[in-house]
């Protein structure tokens, strides 16, 4: 009984964070989501530890645990886009492609300049002898 109390104090909090914050952006026009900014606030909330992870702990990992339900609506509701999907189907599965492996590609480059280019100054302070790094 008092995990149950527990999860609906956190869950509370955690739809108070939300609904404030779903509220200021109505109220001051932010071009910015209620829940986005909820999570950009309860980052900054853990970050600075005015909430502490153990006082959302439970409820967040009940609502990723059950967070499959969540997206149910969505794909029903996409069953209604049908059509679109067969006319541009091959287009938007390039689409999702390209954009799982372009940052992927770009990710991989750019380590591996990093990667060269630390291996370069750790082999010039090797061969000079103070080397600060």
């Amino acid at each position: 009984m008092r995990t149950i109390w527990k999860l609906l104090w956190q869950t509370a909090i955690l739809t108070a964070i939300f609904v404030g914050c779903d509220q200021l952006t109505r109220l001051t026009g932010i071009p910015l989501p209620g829940n986005v900014l909820g999570v950009i606030v309860l980052f900054f909330l853990l970050l600075t530890g005015i909430i502490k992870e153990s006082h959302i702990s439970l409820a967040a990992e009940f609502l990723l645990r059950h967070l499959v339900f969540f997206f149910v609506p969505i794909a029903v509701g996409l069953m209604q886009w049908g059509s679109v999907f067969y006319d541009y189907g091959w287009v938007l599965a390039a689409a999702i492609v390209g954009s799982t492996a372009l940052p992927l590609v770009i990710v991989g480059f750019l380590a591996r300049a990093l990667r060269r280019s630390a291996d370069k100054k750790q082999a010039m302070c090797k061969e000079e002898a103070p080397c600060r790094s």
